[in-house]
Parts: C-alpha cells; structure tokens; sequence
C-alpha cells in the first residue's frame, strides 16, 4: 500500500563528488515527472523545494582527504532538519540528490528518534574515511561518517553520528571497493551483497534478506545511488560502473522495498544531467520512487 503523503527535500549539492553536475539532479528529476507520477499512484504530495547549499566556486575547497568537509556539513545539517521536519509532519521524506554525501543529513535527521538501519543501494561502498580515501571526494565516506568512523572531523553541532548501527546496515549491488573499505566491512561484519551475489542468488533473496538485516531499529532509510543501476541503462550518474542492475531488477528491489512495508524515508542521489540522455537517467528515477512507494501495474 502507497504511503498516504510524502515530503520532496531537494539537495543540489556537488561538492562531494570529483566532477560536476549532479547538483542538478534535483530539478532534473523533478522535471521528468516526479509529482504528477507519485500523485498518479495515489499519493499525496508536498514538494518542499530544496535545501540552501553552496557552490564550488564560492568556496575554497578545504582539506585536501576531505575536500569541502565544512561546507558539505553545513548542508547536511540543513537537510538534517528538514528531514526531522517532514517526519513530524507525518510524512514519508523523499531526497533528491545531489551527491550521495548528503545522505550524512538525511541519516542524521532520522537518528532523532534513535538509531536505526539503511538499505545501501551502489556501485561503491561508500565506507572510505579521510585516512583511507583515495580521491578526498566526501561522496565516498557518507556511509562510514553515519556509522560514527569517520571521527571528530565530522563533528557538528546538530548531527547525529552514529546515526545506524553495523548490524542494521545492508549494501547491495556493490562492484568497487577500495583497499580500505574491504577493511571495515571485515571488521564490522557488514552485510555486503556484491552484484556477483545478485547473479547467483537473485534479487528477492538479495533483498528481502538485506531488508531483515536493516529493520528493528527506529527507522528504515533506503538510499538509492543511480549508479547501482547498469549505465547502458542509467548513464547519467556522477560515477558510472559497468555491470549493474538491470532495469527491470532495479524495479524488482523496489517493489520490494514496497511490498515489504518497512520504508521510513527514501533517498536518490546522484543523477548528473550533464552525462544523462534526454533525461533518460531522470526517468529512471522517477519510475524508481514509484516502485519503492508502492504504485503498482494493477
């Protein structure tokens, strides 16, 4: 069943990422139909705009492992807030990224109620920290900020961190990892299912039992990278992998996510128009936040 109401929070933010342009992702997605498409499945809508949030070209830069760290925090706070915000409200958030470091709000935000898990839909692994990043891009550390490794650089006031425990959180469709990454996921025992796993077990056993891993906390954040999906059929993201999800699994782990009935907030990040196709990446997401709302064929 569709949740009766949804808030949109919009975070057009790309400092995290190494080039430009998901900070589009935003309108992008909005353009190709998201309200009319989630209205269209029965629900209510109440688009919020987006969250105040700085340009490149206006700031320094910062750190060299950690590049933008205070501006990227800044913007978490506020996403943070407008996420606690529609949860009081009574409604289901749904953010559009933006770079996937925005997810440290979004996480933060839903901690108000106590730490909960997050179903971790990538390519990457997002588990990078400023001692073992090789980029310095902050869209690589969100996940291992949220679950409190990433340590007092990340501090601020207003965020929530740790805001998941290890045993709540589930990655799926991972196929990059760095050295440093395959680490913590060997010292925290997290839950990774490869897209190697997804061809030999499929996707309903990949996901409902990544879903049982993430629940029994306070909440149930799904965070959808676009880079999950295979880019012959998603090419416009900020770091595109080959060998991803195909279109129709994509839907599949979505519907499920629906089916399932657990989602506390929903998260998609890192469309880049500037790489997309007519749009075509938008799209995409568009169908995808429809699936994993709960609209149905029949």
């Amino acid at each position: 069943m569709a949740p009766a109401r949804v808030a949109i929070i919009g975070a057009a933010l790309d400092l995290g990422a190494g080039r430009r342009g998901v900070d589009m992702g935003p309108s992008a997605i909005r353009y190709a139909g998201l309200r009319d498409r989630l209205v269209r499945a029965g629900i209510d809508v109440e688009d919020r705009g987006n969250v105040n949030a700085p340009l490149a070209e206006t700031r320094a830069g910062g750190p060299e492992q950690a590049r933008f760290l205070p501006e990227i925090l800044e913007t978490c706070q506020r996403v943070g807030s407008e996420v606690e915000r529609a949860r009081a409200d009574g409604l289901l958030p749904l953010i559009l990224g933006g770079d996937h470091s925005i997810a440290i709000g979004t996480l933060s935000g839903l901690a108000a109620s106590g730490p909960g898990g997050v179903l971790w839909l990538d390519a990457h692994g997002d588990l990078n920290t400023p001692e073992t990043t090789p980029s310095g891009n902050v869209h690589g550390m969100p996940l291992a900020a949220v679950l409190g490794l990433c340590g007092a650089e990340f501090s601020r006031d207003g965020l929530r961190l740790p805001a998941v425990a290890p045993q709540r959180v589930a990655l799926v469709g991972v196929r990059s990892l760095d050295p440093g990454e395959q680490e913590v996921v060997r010292e925290l025992d997290l839950a990774v299912y490869t897209i190697s796993d997804l061809d030999r077990r499929g996707v309903q056993p990949v996901i409902d039992e990544a879903l049982g891993r993430v629940t029994g906390g306070s909440f149930v954040h799904v965070s959808v990278d676009l880079d999950v999906v295979d880019p012959e059929v998603a090419p416009g993201v900020g770091d595109p992998v080959r060998g991803g999800l195909s279109y129709r699994e994509a839907h599949l782990a979505l519907e499920l996510v629906a089916e399932a009935g657990v989602l506390d907030s929903l998260e998609l990040v890192e469309v880049n128009p500037i790489r997309d196709h007519e749009n075509t990446t938008a799209a995409l997401t568009v169908g995808l936040a429809a699936s994993a709302l709960g609209a149905k064929i029949l």
